[in-house]
């Protein structure tokens, strides 16, 4: 017999509701079975979540914007408690340890130094194709002011590369791309974190 118990999500994850790309990646989610997405806002909805995603915007804003609400120690200490996080395009940046540009304040979650718009400026947006090992073939990635890793400590592992440069990477619990999965109709990166969570 089916149980109200058996019905209910068994992953809940978590969108970082401040600027940039929300809607769309709680959509990503609602597209997978078994994941419950919710927009957060609030350190004490931090408690409830398997996972978190940073979403790309403007990585300026949404650090000052953290900072405001309170975010930025909760968010690391959901960091080490090993629970899934993923950063997408800003998000990259803002969980990085140093980046070229220091008005971003950074989580320092991976062990990353991240060329902010390493791809170039809006103009310069373009959309590839990656091979990327633990995922699977021809995965469709969006890159809009993509940053890039510029280097990357001995315990990151890179998982994919535009031009020699690191496009995402993951290191423990933390999931980075520079690109936008979420503006695919491709969810298996998406699946990937949310297995991770």
């Amino acid at each position: 017999m089916t149980t109200i118990a058996n019905l209910k999500a068994n992953k809940i994850i978590g969108v970082l509701n401040l600027q940039g790309a929300v809607t769309e990646h709680l959509n990503m989610l609602a597209s997978i079975e078994l994941v419950r997405p919710t927009a957060v806002k609030k350190p004490e909805q931090l408690c409830q979540l398997d996972g978190l995603i940073i979403p790309g915007g403007e990585s300026t804003a949404i650090s000052r914007l953290i900072r405001q609400n309170d975010l930025f120690e909760p968010i690391q200490a959901f960091a080490k408690q090993g629970k899934g996080i993923f950063g997408t395009c800003a998000g990259l940046v803002l969980c990085g340890t140093e980046t070229s540009h220091n008005e971003v304040e950074q989580l320092g979650l991976i062990d990353i130094i991240v060329e902010r718009n390493g791809f170039g400026r809006q103009i310069n947006s373009f959309e590839t194709l990656l091979d990327i090992a633990p995922i699977g073939q021809q995965i469709p990635a969006v890159f809009i002011r993509a940053p890039y890793i510029a280097t990357a400590g001995k315990q990151v592992k890179q998982l994919a590369f535009v031009d020699n440069h690191c496009v995402m990477a993951e290191q423990d619990n933390i999931l980075l791309c520079s690109f936008h999965p979420e503006l695919t109709t491709d969810n298996r990166i998406m699946r990937y974190f949310v297995e991770k969570c």
